[in-house]
């Protein structure tokens, strides 16, 4: 069975400047991102000893081990693709995003709705956690959802497509404790083409919730 890698980061650790400092990326990717990857490993194969052994004892940490690590990994890795140099913005039609654009506006009224909504919902996490546009199936619709830690408080199915990390690991050497001053700061940085991607991949793959 196949472990879970590290990905590549798709830009050279000085990419994101001045939004976002190199040390940040390397830290970021290279050690936490990297320790989320192990951490889902490692679960994995507590997991299998368990089942080999009938050992049970440890059953409720490991399921919660598994679930903080392995979201962890999944989130950065979208993480590192929802941003580029040359992002930032809104999406647009003359982009090639105009249907990403439209369904912002139909869910939320507005991309400025949308924005400060999404906004709200990254600076204001208790503690560690996330902001992530999402969408969802059933309704077929786009949501913001807050996640706390890397698991939390998400629709079941939702599928995100933008992620704004506000760990502290994620802005704390550069901004200090304004960590609203660093959600701000990342909307100069989002690739709303590769947010565009994922929408429609979303569409086409809702998952099994629809199914009869």
């Amino acid at each position: 069975m196949a472990v879970y890698t590290l990905p590549e980061l798709p830009y050279d650790y000085a990419a994101l400047e001045p939004v976002i400092s190199p040390e940040i990326i390397e830290l970021h990717h290279d050690k936490h991102h990297a320790a989320y990857v192990k951490g889902a490993n490692d679960t994995l194969e507590q997991l299998a000893e368990a089942r080999e052994k009938d050992a049970w004892a440890s059953i409720n940490g490991l399921e919660k081990s598994l679930a903080f690590h392995l979201s962890g990994h999944i989130l950065h890795s979208i993480y590192w693709h929802n941003m580029s140099g040359d992002g930032g913005g809104e999406p647009l039609e003359k982009d090639g995003v105009g249907e990403l654009a439209d369904a912002i506006a139909e869910s939320f009224g507005s991309f400025e709705r949308f924005k400060a909504q999404m906004t709200r919902a990254a600076a204001t996490t208790q503690g560690s956690g996330w902001g992530v546009l999402a969408y969802e199936p059933v309704g077929g619709r786009l949501v913001v959802e807050q996640v706390y830690d890397h698991q939390g408080n998400v629709g079941q199915g939702s599928t995100p497509i933008l992620v704004f990390d506000a760990w502290e690991h994620a802005f704390y050497l550069q901004y200090r404790n304004q960590k609203v001053d660093f959600i701000e700061a990342m909307w100069r940085v989002v690739n709303w083409q590769d947010v565009a991607r994922r929408y429609e991949a979303a569409k086409r793959n809702p998952g099994l919730l629809l199914a009869p």
